[in-house]
């Protein structure tokens, strides 16, 4: 199998667009070949005019750990040429840097969640490129989250650096699909080209969009640690926007939930009784542990471990989205007055509550502080969104 730097690397006819123009690259640790070589110093070596690069949050070398930690700009000191951020005092490309190259090629491993800002990143990319009249080359990769659609679609409104368009949760798109569906969906005028995968098989096991026997897994950010982060992503995230802990100052961060104050036994259990179903296609285990730093600071947390892996993992029935919706109801039952939603500024969205910024409203808290709702009445909101968005996406599929 091979990824877009992969064929672009191999082949000359790929590259031949590229014969005297100034190419850009937007990348992060994991933008790297199949030889672990990064894809900044495989395509200088290869004879391309790199003149630029362009990091996303956490950065080119994905050396920032936490959410709103900015990185600052810099000279790359092997090729001496500018790194721009674009996680700092910009989001979106300045005039100046892009006025440093005619192609930039976008090489980012995605997780397959509407949340994770490299999607919105790609927009914002995206927008500059046709205002300036540059040109973007997408290098796919795999969805690891692999086809499913999951979640509520962001409402209007609701747009903001992790809500970068009316998508659910788990948008089940590659990066290079997910672009054109940007352009397309934003009427904007570039040439825009994506450099498809070979042997890409997003519906087979046991990767089911990560080729596990073919590829090893780099941290694409500082907690995204391993493919099982990938498959629970979709639900996990949602635990930044409460006064839970995700795992952060744990090894296993973004795979777990927990707080020094609820009884994780009684909450899997009331989870059982309140929708089973929701449950199936991982294993969940009960755990203890002691964060080292973020919330709830070396203090005992008890929790529950996803692990959507093994013969414990059923990629059709895995639903990480409704799993930790389930979470929430389960705890709101148990503990009716628990201070749940985490009130702070959030990729600096002032005036609204996290877990509305990250779910694209306040339908999924709603329903979570609705003493008498109940699941049929989440799948009522939100099945129609994911069989509207299988519809829509279905022409930008590429594999």
């Amino acid at each position: 199998m091979k990824f877009g730097i992969d064929r672009l690397l191999a082949d000359p006819a790929l590259r031949a667009p590229l014969e005297g123009k100034r190419v850009a690259l937007l990348a992060h640790p994991a933008s790297v070949t199949q030889d672990l070589t990064h894809s900044l110093d495989a395509l200088a070596a290869c004879g391309v005019n790199v003149t630029a690069a362009f990091g996303p949050q956490h950065g080119l070398r994905g050396d920032k750990q936490d959410n709103m930690v900015e990185s600052e700009d810099f000279t790359d000191p092997a090729l001496g040429i500018p790194v721009f951020s674009l996680y700092g005092e910009v989001r979106r490309p300045t005039g100046q840097s892009m006025g440093t190259f005619d192609v930039i090629l976008v090489d980012l491993q995605d997780l397959g969640c509407r949340i994770y800002t490299f999607i919105t990143t790609l927009l914002y990319v995206l927008e500059a490129a046709a205002k300036h009249g540059k040109s973007v080359w997408v290098l796919d990769r795999p969805n690891p989250a692999g086809r499913p659609v999951e979640g509520l679609t962001l409402r209007p409104g609701w747009e903001s650096f992790v809500g970068a368009g009316p998508i659910p949760m788990r948008h089940g798109l590659t990066l290079g699909e997910l672009g054109q569906w940007f352009i397309d969906k934003g009427n904007l005028d570039l040439d825009y080209r994506v450099i498809e995968m070979e042997g890409y098989a997003p519906d087979e096991a046991p990767g089911y969009g990560w080729p596990l026997d073919k590829r090893i897994w780099i941290n694409p950010s500082p907690n995204a640690a391993n493919l099982w982060m990938a498959r629970a992503y979709a639900g996990t995230v949602m635990l930044e926007g409460t006064t839970l802990s995700e795992g952060r100052g744990t090894t296993r961060p973004l795979e777990l939930f927990g707080a020094p104050d609820i009884d994780a036994k009684a909450v899997m259990a009331e989870m059982r009784s309140v929708a089973p179903q929701w449950m199936e296609g991982c294993a969940l285990r009960e755990i203890s542990f002691e964060p080292t730093f973020h919330k709830h600071v070396g203090r005992l947390c008890s929790g529950v471990q996803i692990h959507p892996e093994g013969r414990f993992y059923d990629h059709q029935t895995f639903k990480p989205w409704r799993l930790q919706s389930l979470a929430f109801k389960a705890i709101r039952h148990l503990y009716p007055g628990y201070d749940l939603w985490r009130n702070f500024p959030y990729e600096y969205e002032f005036g609204k509550l996290a877990i509305d910024v990250i779910n694209g409203s306040p339908l999924l808290r709603e329903w979570v502080d609705h003493p008498a709702a109940t699941p049929a009445d989440l799948d009522a909101l939100t099945v129609p969104d994911e069989q509207a968005w299988e519809e829509e996406r279905r022409p930008y599929l590429r594999y």
